[in-house]
């Protein structure tokens, strides 16, 4: 751990001056409380630090959670063994799974299905006095649910160090998340207008606790984050659904595992209850299981919280990226993303070239980083990976 500031504590061996800048100007705000804490994976994000950890006195700050609100993984070990797998077709697998699981931005399901109609029950009980508001801005909400989007998300069929299977998923709330989220951040904004607030960043903008816009914004926040939680249950289920079709036989869970890294929650740090905002980043809690992905083509970690105090108990939430979208796109080839993915199963297309491994940190170097804050359980490597355009 190195000490960037009085008010900043960073984990990166891999950091660039302008990520360090932007979490130095994120520390300074006069409501942090105790530290920021920069986490390996941490990378320039729009208004504060993808990979970083933000405890907040009285305040939120809605563009330090994100725009993907409650995004995280969720893993599932089964009863299988690599020999299960072993001389099938798995494009047969993955083509099962794109057609179980809407994939893409915007894509959703043309109908509720049976695991999914009580899911979407239980959400229209969760925060019901701001029920009215979620509909009128987006009133297509439930058939979201289910959907992967596009991007860093990805399903996944992988292998442990013992030849186990595991099913894997990343994503998060998807469109109903992320118009919540654009709403709250043009509040914050507002108000930092209204008042003639001097910010060092617009994005910084904040709500202060005990106002309407406040709560407002934390029911919210709740209800996507319970959203993004449903969304990778439901997913997980429909994707072993398939496992079990391609192998003949029922997927007898093991152990599942359903944890977001970019959301807000209550906690107490250094005596004092404040509101922590994980963004790209982990419960590392001691004794908490977590999971850490890597890029496609890289492993994944199933690890466990060594509740590291000066970390906030959290860890990296996976490799973060070192190159751009724009700049993986102009600096790698289809060829090198064909030889990066070499053994895994996966639709070959220039639509994926800006996920290519080297478009983002090495992740064993992340992994090496957090030492002191996570352990490492399990490592995965996929051979059967799905993502959206």
């Amino acid at each position: 751990m190195e000490k960037l500031d009085e008010k900043l504590l960073n984990w990166a061996s891999i950091l660039d001056e302008g990520t360090r800048r932007q979490a130095l100007t994120t520390s300074r705000l006069p409501f942090i409380h105790p530290h920021v804490a920069l986490m390996p994976d941490a990378h320039l994000g729009k208004g504060a630090t993808v990979g970083s950890v933000i405890p907040t006195d009285r305040a939120l700050i809605p563009a330090a959670v994100g725009v993907d609100i409650g995004c995280g993984m969720i893993a599932v070990r089964t009863q299988f063994g690599a020999d299960a797998l072993r001389g099938r077709d798995l494009s047969v697998l993955r083509v099962a799974i794109e057609r179980s699981v809407p994939l893409s931005a915007g894509a959703a399901n043309r109908a509720l299905s049976a695991t999914a109609a009580p899911r979407v029950a239980e959400l229209e009980a969760t925060e019901p006095e701001r029920a009215a508001f979620r509909e009128s801005l987006a009133p297509r909400w439930r058939m979201a649910l289910g959907s992967l989007g596009s991007g860093n998300h990805f399903i996944e069929v992988s292998l442990d160090e013992e030849d186990r299977v595991w099913l894997f998923l990343h994503s998060g709330s998807r469109g109903p998340g992320n118009k919540l989220a654009v709403h709250h951040i043009a509040v914050a904004k507002q108000r930092a207008r209204r008042e003639g607030l001097d910010l060092p960043d617009a994005d910084l903008a904040h709500l202060v606790e005990g106002t309407p816009e406040f709560e407002a914004y934390v029911s919210d926040l709740r209800w996507a984050q319970h959203f993004a939680l449903l969304n990778r249950e439901e997913m997980m289920d429909r994707v072993a659904a398939c496992l079990a079709g391609f192998l003949d036989e029922p997927v007898r869970e093991q152990e599942r595992i359903n944890c977001h890294h970019n959301y807000t929650v209550v906690e107490e740090h250094y005596g004092r209850r404040v509101w922590l905002s994980r963004k790209g980043a982990i419960d590392a809690s001691a004794g908490r299981a977590g999971l850490i992905p890597g890029s496609m083509g890289t492993a994944s970690y199933v690890v466990v919280g060594k509740g590291n105090r000066e970390s906030l108990n959290s860890s990296p939430h996976g490799a973060g990226r070192e190159f751009s979208r724009t700049a993986a796109r102009k600096r790698f080839t289809r060829e090198q993303l064909r030889e990066a993915m070499r053994g895994i199963e996966y639709r070959d297309t220039d639509a994926f070239l800006d996920e290519i491994p080297a478009a983002y940190k090495d992740v064993d170097v992340v992994m090496a980083d957090a030492a002191d804050l996570v352990e490492v359980r399990h490592t995965l490597h996929q051979v059967v990976n799905v993502k959206g355009d």
